[in-house]
C-alpha cells in the first residue's frame, strides 16, 4: 500500500537511536558529525548526537535519512512561523 504524503504531512521515525528517517522536510540548514538542523512542516528540528551522517536527502519528496548515535531531537519555531522570516533573517537580528 503506498503511503500519500500530504501538505504539512511531517513524520519522524527514529530505530534504536542508530537511524532514522524524516518526511515533512523543507530544507537542510546545516550538518556536521555533531548537530544537524532541518527546516520542517512543523518549525526547525535540531538532531544533536555523534557521527551523524546524512545517508540520503530527496528535498523533491521532503525526506530525509539519517545514522549515528542520536542524542537528542529539539523543535523550535512552529509551523505557522514558517516563511515569515528567514534563518538568515533570524540569526542577524
Amino acid at each position: 500500500m503506498e503511503e500519500k504524503q500530504t501538505a504539512g504531512a511531517h513524520k519522524l521515525t527514529i530505530t534504536g537511536r542508530r537511524s532514522g528517517t524524516i518526511t515533512g522536510v523543507a530544507d537542510v540548514l546545516s550538518f556536521d558529525v555533531g548537530e544537524i538542523i532541518l527546516e520542517t512542516e512543523l518549525g526547525m528540528l535540531t538532531i544533536k548526537g555523534q557521527e551523524l551522517h546524512v545517508n540520503r536527502l530527496t528535498l523533491e519528496q521532503g525526506e530525509v535519512d539519517i545514522d549515528g548515535k542520536i542524542d537528542s531531537l529539539v523543535y523550535s519555531g512552529s509551523a505557522g512561523s514558517k516563511g515569515k522570516e528567514s534563518f538568515l533573517g533570524r540569526l542577524f537580528k
